[in-house]
């Protein structure tokens, strides 16, 4: 029986007239209406004609999440007073609860994705509803833009709705063809907000670290909302690790349940937290509680401010989740949940003035995640560069060029970055593509069921509990009577289910059950070398060498050589094992997943594999390679025959008959790392490159620029022939480079023979002495010169048009004035200088006035002579 009851207390009820005529006019609409109003249950009930007046037609509704998929399901089904799989029913991978007479089904956005691959039309599909499009999922995303092509291409009375928790649906109306945005009331009562920032400075996050200060003091906030307020306390924190933390520093709390909600979460606690209980509860829960699932008799909300986000970082090769804080807008729809039944409060772990400071969104996805699967969606779909895609965020670049350098190593696209028949296979399989291609090229030699197992692993990582090694976990999970367990066996069985057979007449090995041994076979045997039985590696068993196996195929730059009390991955990036670590001491491994720890210079293998180096080579083939190699390193030239993995060097050897060509470009790589003072400059070369740099900036061309960048770039044309004869850095010192300057002369023009004349090295000043110009400043030369020799002269000297700064000297040759104005300092400034140094230096003339007296070098004992 229907529950009319509960459907009319429904705030959407009365948007649903508007929302039925947009659709009806535009084909498309966007839904704004807050958490609990409706939008999740009622909307897709009326649009499907199983409440009110409507035709039946048949909707698919697309979640974010598994856990709030089944819950708008069940939600559903008990409004219509059905089980569900009857008129309502969901899908999310690895479950399917469906019946011949489901009218409305619920899927995860992931499953949605891949049901359009294979049928772009979604045959039987009247209406589309996107739930929680704001939270701006990639695949969300990515359905979206798929949609409005087949919308636009295939099938014009397909109908779309976009529904959002928040107001800012302009993007998403422009997005489908200008769609009329239809906004719900919700009923919303005052929520009070609670500074309570940690009294002393946390930690920020770094990574997935939160600070272990910040959790405490969640806890203690927690406590405090309970003695302070009435009604169940829904805390939000970053992620599991963090909630089960703060559920063991709660402890017992008497008549209060605490209660852990996410999505890794058993079915049972996840309905508990769903259903009024009868107990006063404290419900630690990820974002999927901010507007997925609304959990009832919340009336305080503590909010530790952290959120989740996914990163990934180009540069070392790593992507994974990381510790962010929340936006404001997640703030906002955090604090709504205490406000849903009654008045209420929300305690949050941060000062008002940093709340100021939080970013107003969280980024969407497709700006930082790693955009490997949704290259290989895009491609499939046709359009390999996105460009075509009517999306709200273009993919970065950056971000699309490495997720296409994956895709052409695992054969998943070709050289135009269209999918391959492969690839196309890879797609279907629901997983990375990464784990696609582990999948795939793991099955012909150990079988679906075992390569499904590891894969399966890898596709959720598993508890900490589990260790950071990939076959001790695999040993766990299958022994396993865990949450965790139990979905690792339920991705085994789609899995098997998904994986394509091995290739006709090669049989993969059979398992009877998931806990059986490895069973023997020839094709083992064969691999028994090269797999499963390599001499020297640390373990013998199957699990071990499967696990290296798999964890290699699916991270094949991620393969690690032991290398000076650290591993060396064949990308380049060196990471460590942890303490205590049963990784610690193979010589190789697969490395599956690892973060770089706050302060640390390498990354930390969080969950690997020890393999050997044939697996090595067998996953990472394509970097494979073996040469001469003729550079610069530990200061001199080294050539070397070597055979290498990527950055690992697997064998070296010592190289001669050197090409003459490989040891010039050595020594040229060795003048940019350590400075062309590896050459031999004598006082007469830096004066020379003095003076050139002086003309370059005064009068610019043809006068050359010797600056360090410069003179690299023209190596061949003022080292030469001396640098091709050199073969190491000693005879780099014997190579004259005041001599190779002088080959950057203007001497086709002419200019080279006015060198002397623009820019002397020496000027004679009026007692007849030839005075050295520092030309060290290139703005200003300068000329040290006495007091006494520069009398009756009134012009400054010149070079190249540039008056010459004079540094006028005491006859001690201590600096006395500096002038580039000799009049005016004969004039004015002179008076000053004969008054302080006359009575320490009698010897020397002083006249009253030097314009008109005569030059000296000497004392006046020399001149009365």
């Amino acid at each position: 029986m229907i529950r009319t009851d509960a459907l009319d207390r429904l705030p959407v009820r009365s948007a649903v007239p508007a929302l039925r005529g947009a659709l009806e006019e535009h084909g498309a609409a966007v839904l704004c209406a807050p958490p609990g109003t409706g939008k999740t249950t009622l909307v897709p009930l009326v649009l499907a004609g199983l409440v009110g007046e409507e035709p039946v037609r048949r909707v698919v509704v697309a979640e974010p999440r598994r856990i709030a998929a089944r819950a708008a399901a069940r939600r559903m089904a008990w409004l219509l007073g059905e089980k569900v799989g009857e008129s309502v029913g969901y899908t999310v991978r690895g479950e399917r609860v469906v019946g011949r007479h489901t009218r409305v089904e619920v899927v995860t956005t992931g499953v949605l994705l891949q049901r359009l691959q294979r049928d772009q039309e979604l045959a039987g599909v009247d209406v589309v509803v996107l739930d929680e499009c704001h939270e701006r999922h990639l695949d969300a995303d990515t359905v979206a833009a798929f949609l409005w092509d087949v919308r636009s291409a295939l099938r014009p009375e397909l109908r779309l709705l976009a529904a959002s928790a928040t107001t800012d649906a302009e993007g998403w109306a422009r997005l489908l063809g200008g769609a009329p945005v239809v906004e719900a009331q919700g009923v919303s009562y005052p929520v009070e907000v609670v500074w309570v920032p940690p009294a002393r400075p946390v930690r920020p996050p770094h990574g997935m670290r939160v600070d272990p200060a910040l959790l405490a003091h969640v806890a203690s906030v927690v406590r405090r909302a309970l003695t302070e307020r009435e009604g169940d306390v829904l805390c939000f924190l970053p992620g599991v690790g963090e909630i089960a933390r703060v559920a063991g520093q709660l402890g017992s709390l008497g008549e209060v349940d605490v209660l852990q909600v996410h999505g890794r979460a058993p079915a049972a606690v996840q309905d508990a937290v769903l259903s009024p209980g009868e107990r006063r509860r404290v419900v630690l829960a990820t974002s999927v509680a901010e507007s997925s699932l609304t959990v009832p008799g919340v009336r305080v909300v503590v909010d530790s401010g952290l959120a989740r986000e996914p990163r990934v970082d180009h540069a070392r090769g790593l992507s994974a989740l990381t510790t962010v804080r929340a936006s404001q807008a997640a703030g906002r729809q955090r604090a709504g949940r205490a406000g849903r039944e009654a008045p209420g409060a929300v305690y949050r772990c941060w000062t008002e003035a940093e709340d100021t400071r939080l970013s107003r969104f969280p980024a969407p996805e497709i700006k930082v995640a790693d955009l490997t699967a949704f290259a290989l969606q895009v491609a499939c779909w046709g359009d390999p560069d996105a460009s075509g895609l009517a999306l709200l965020d273009p993919p970065p670049g950056g971000a699309m060029a490495a997720a296409r350098t994956v895709l052409s190593a695992v054969g998943a696209v070709d050289a135009a970055g269209r999918a391959t028949e492969r690839g196309a296979r890879m797609s279907r399989l629901g997983l990375h593509p990464r784990l696609a291609r582990a999948l795939l090229d793991a099955v012909p030699e150990v079988g679906v069921e075992r390569a499904a197992e590891v894969v399966a692993l890898l596709s959720e990582e598993p508890p900490r509990e589990y260790g950071d090694d990939l076959s001790a976990a695999l040993r766990s999970a299958r022994r396993g009577g865990d949450a965790y367990a139990a979905r690792w066996r339920t991705e085994v069985r789609r899995l098997r289910g998904a994986a394509t057979p091995a290739p006709a007449g090669r049989k993969p090995p059979r398992r009877s059950s998931t806990d059986a041994p490895l069973a023997e076979s020839s094709e083992l045997s064969e691999l028994s070398e090269t797999v499963f039985g390599g001499a020297g590696s640390r373990a013998n068993t199957g699990d071990d060498r499967l696990a290296g196996l798999v964890a290699a195929l699916a991270f094949p730059e991620r393969v690690a050589r032991a290398q000076g009390g650290s591993y060396l991955m064949v990308s380049g990036t060196r990471a460590e094992a942890g303490e205590g670590s049963a990784l610690r001491g193979a010589a190789w491994l697969a490395v599956a997943v690892a973060d770089r720890p706050v302060g640390a210079g390498h990354a930390r293998v969080r969950l690997g594999a020890v393999i050997d180096q044939d697996i090595a080579l067998r996953a990472a083939g394509s970097l494979h390679a073996e040469g001469d190699e003729v550079h610069w390193a530990d200061g001199d030239v080294v050539a070397r025959r070597v055979e290498r993995l990527g950055a690992v060097e697997l064998t070296v050897r010592p190289l001669r008959n050197v090409d003459a060509g490989l040891v010039r470009e050595a020594l040229v790589e060795g003048l940019r790392e350590e400075g062309l003072g590896l050459l031999r400059w004598s006082r007469d070369a830096e004066i020379l490159r003095q003076r050139l740099a002086f003309l370059h900036r005064n009068l610019g061309a043809p006068w050359p620029d010797v600056s360090d960048d410069a003179l690299h770039a023209r190596v061949a044309e003022w080292l030469e022939p001396e640098l091709s004869r050199a073969r190491r850095r000693a005879d780099l010192g014997r190579i004259d480079a005041g001599q190779g300057l002088t080959r950057l002369l203007p001497w086709a023009t002419g200019d080279a023979a006015r060198l002397d004349e623009l820019a002397p090295e020496r000027i004679e000043v009026p007692s007849g002495s030839r005075i050295r110009i520092d030309y060290g400043d290139p703005e200003r030369p300068v000329l040290a010169v006495k007091v006494q020799e520069m009398f009756g002269l009134q012009v400054s000297p010149r070079a190249a048009g540039v008056p010459v700064l004079v540094h006028l000297l005491s006859p001690a040759g201590r600096p006395a004035a500096v002038t580039a104005d000799l009049a005016s300092f004969w004039k004015d400034g002179y008076k000053a200088v004969r008054a302080e140094l006359r009575g320490r230096y009698p010897k020397h003339p002083w006249p009253e006035d030097p314009a008109t007296a005569a030059p000296t070098r000497h004392t006046n004992n020399r001149l009365r002579r």
